[in-house]
Order: C-alpha cells, then sequence, then structure tokens
C-alpha cells in the first residue's frame, strides 16, 4: 500500500507506474473518494467537538432542558455522518488496496512474461551423445514417481515421489538449509494456513483470490512462505539494530494454477502442493539498502543453483509480468534438454514499503522517528519442479541419474538407478 499523501503529491507517477504494469486502475476515483472523506471526516471531528463543548455546558450548570435537545438533534445528525463516513472509508480502503507500487525505473517496458529481458547466462546448455529422455520417462522407468495413483488421491496434477526421488527431495532440503543458513539467513518453519489479513498484508490479495485455496473457516492455503513469515512480524515495531532480519522459511506450499488447465499437465514442472525454501528480508527504509539486498538475495539463489552444475538464465522483469506490490523483480530459470528453453525455478523481489505499509511492521530510526521498513524475498529452493532440470541434465546413456556433488554427502551415493 502506499502512502495516500505520497499518491495525491505524486499523481502522475502512480498513473505511470499502473500504466508500466499494466494494471488497470482508476485514479481519479481514489482522488474523488479521499476528497470525500476528508470532507466528511471534518464534519464529523466539529459536531464532537460540538457535542464536548455543550456536555461542558450541561456540567457547568447552565440551562439544561434547551442544551439537552440540542444534544438531541446533534446526535442525530452526527450519527448520519458518521454512517457516511464509514461508507466512504470502506470505499477508498478498498481503493487504496488496488494501488500499484511504482516500478524501478530500471524495469524493462513489457506487456508480458516473453518481454522479460535476459541480463546473466550461466553455463553450457547440457548436450548428449546419446539419445536423452525426459525427466517424466525417467521417472517412471525407475519407480521414482506415480503420477495416476498421485491424481487418484490428490485429483488433477497430483503425484507420489518414490524411492531416490523422495530421498534427492530431503537432500536437496538439506543442502539448500546449510547453503543459505551459511549466507547468515535464520531458519524458520512457518504456517501454510494463513488468515486473509496476511494475504492482503502481502499483496497476494485482492487481485490473486482465484489462484489461492481457502478452508470452509475462510483461511487460506498459501503458496509461498513469504506470507507466514511476514504475517510473524505485523504490528512490530523492531530494533533498528537489528536489521536487517533475513529469514529462511520453509512450508509445503499450495497454487491452484488457475488459468493453467491446459499448460504443464505432465510432469512436476506446474503442481498444486509443493515444498519451498524461501529467502526474506527486512530492512530499513532505504531505496540504495533494497537495491543491494535485492541483489545479493538473488545472487544467493543463483549461487545455489551454480554449486548444482544446472545452466540457468536471469531475467529482468518486464513491467507487465509484474505483481502489484513489486518495484523490481528477477526470476531465475533453469535449462530443461528436453523442451530445449529455460524454465522458471524462482523469483527475487523488493517491495519498499508497500507489504510493511499494509501489515504495520516499523522501526524506529536513529533520530527516533517511527518509519516503515522495506521488505525483499526471494526463492530459495522450490521441490519437486528442480528435479525436473536435475533429473534431464544429469541423465546417464545407461539410464541411470548422475547427482550432483554437493548433494552426494545428504543421498550417501554418487548415482540414482
Amino acid at each position: 500500500m502506499l502512502d495516500i499523501k505520497f499518491i495525491k503529491e505524486n499523481a502522475e507517477l502512480v498513473r505511470e507506474g499502473a500504466r508500466k504494469k499494466h494494471i488497470t486502475f482508476d485514479l481519479d476515483v481514489l482522488l474523488k473518494q479521499d476528497a470525500e472523506r476528508i470532507r466528511l471526516l471534518g464534519e464529523v471531528e466539529e459536531m464532537r467537538k460540538q457535542q464536548n463543548e455543550v456536555s461542558a455546558k450541561i456540567g457547568a450548570g447552565a440551562d439544561r432542558t434547551q442544551l439537552l435537545l440540542d444534544m438531541q438533534k446533534l446526535k442525530q445528525v452526527l450519527v448520519e455522518k458518521e454512517g457516511e463516513l464509514a461508507e466512504v472509508m470502506k470505499s477508498w480502503q478498498a481503493s487504496m488496496l488496488q494501488v500499484p507500487n511504482i516500478p524501478d525505473m530500471s524495469v524493462p517496458e513489457g506487456d508480458s512474461d516473453e518481454q522479460n529481458v535476459e541480463i546473466r547466462k550461466w553455463g553450457e546448455q547440457t548436450k548428449f551423445d546419446f539419445t536423452p529422455k525426459s525427466h517424466l520417462d525417467i521417472m517412471l522407468a525407475h519407480d521414482w514417481a506415480d503420477f495416476e495413483r498421485g491424481a487418484k488421491v490428490a485429483g488433477f496434477r497430483g503425484y507420489f515421489l518414490k524411492g531416490d526421488a523422495a530421498r534427492l527431495s530431503f537432500a536437496i532440503w538439506q543442502y539448500g538449509m546449510k547453503f543459505f543458513s551459511d549466507k547468515g539467513m535464520s531458519l524458520m518453519i512457518v504456517p501454510s494456513l494463513v488468515r486473509r489479513e496476511n494475504l492482503f498484508g502481502t499483496g497476494y490479495l485482492p487481485q490473486g483470490e482465484e489462484d489461492l485455496y481457502k478452508t470452509q473457516d475462510g483461511e487460506f492455503l498459501a503458496g509461498t512462505a513469504e506470507v507466514a513469515t511476514m504475517g510473524y512480524f505485523a504490528g512490530d515495531t523492531l530494533e533498528v539494530a537489528k536489521l536487517p532480519i533475513k529469514a529462511l522459511s520453509f512450508s509445503p506450499c499450495f497454487r491452484r494454477e488457475a488459468g493453467a488447465h491446459s499448460k504443464d499437465v505432465k510432469g512436476l514442472i506446474r503442481v498444486h502442493e509443493f515444498y519451498k525454501l524461501e529467502q526474506v528480508v527486512l530492512c530499513e527504509a532505504s531505496h540504495e539498502e533494497s537495491v543491494r539486498l535485492h541483489e545479493w538475495l538473488n545472487r544467493n539463489a543463483e549461487e545455489f543453483i551454480e554449486s548444482l552444475g544446472i545452466p540457468y538464465h536471469t531475467v529482468a522483469n518486464c513491467g507487465g509480468d509484474l505483481g502489484l506490490g513489486q518495484v523490481k523483480k528477477y526470476d531465475i530459470e533453469l535449462w530443461v534438454p528436453l523442451e530445449g528453453k529455460y524454465r522458471e525455478i524462482g523469483s527475487a523481489s523488493y517491495f519498499h514499503d508497500f507489504q510493511t505499509r499494509r501489515l504495520n511492521i516499523r522501526y524506529r530510526g536513529t533520530e527516533g522517528k517511527l518509519r516503515y521498513a522495506h521488505s525483499l524475498n526471494s526463492t530459495a529452493i522450490p521441490t519437486p519442479r528442480i528435479l525436473v532440470s536435475l533429473v534431464e541434465n544429469f541423465q546417464q546413456a545407461d539410464g541411470s541419474v548422475k547427482i550432483p556433488g554437493v548433494l552426494v554427502p545428504y543421498m550417501g551415493k554418487e548415482v540414482m538407478n
């Protein structure tokens, strides 16, 4: 959420931000609602002041009969005005939640991920001297996955991981915990089941509700550990000396994949239930600090992929591929040999105070002034999606899969067969 004072003072900048993000938002409606809010608030406050003045006169022994009549009339009008104010506030707050954050000047123009811009490439695209197989064929041949029974138990996009594929997932989690902890991040296991206000706070609502699973009690299953981690700090006043806070959060994740019914229906690219280690950072309200930490978070994820030996490239997301609250975002995409293209494995974003203003996460600066912290997040590693690139890139002619050296200590062997 942006500050209304900032919005009014920078209306054209806000309009330009919405244009660049290809988000339809009528700023004029919000500005009219705000003017009405301020007008009604002034009237209500004036009436309350008059009410206090009449009460004081009654207490001082003035003519009670006339004053009580005046008080009754005033109270009736005040109740009506308070009702009007409540309705305007409701509409105003709903509009405020729709205001997109302003993208950084360096964000490329574009309306979809097809206009994202490659900024880095690492590793040679894997070549084979034999006919390679897809991760789906390899995993089914070794009985490492069962998609038919997954669909039987969990429905469309359901899956079971078995044997060495399950062990490999545990190995990745264990190695990931050590790798990112060594970067100075504190490990947390966080809930997937979250209240609505946490999704509003992180910006996944109101726009993204169609992609969320909802319980009969009105709670939601989050698609990322970022939601619960940010909710952990909601309402807190942080100690500036402890900033930046760097959390490495683990949770199951759930996404309905709304609008993707016919996309990637086979294999492990797009599933409804998965697991993820997420990097989440809270820092001081400084654009320079946010930029520095954004690069650091993204580089952490790149180094993790490099340590596994999987070719990848990183892209800067264009305006149309940014979410409501993101100022800037990078996607890391891994090489998938059988598709002959890079596929997204994770992203790194920063938000300035968009999320923390909604969640009321502040710190007291050295000068004593309360400020909203800045927030950032980045995928550390998701499973099972990473298995797609890992299995396909490290497959051998005999059908086995070589295990990256950094995972061998966690797997207890060098080859899956």
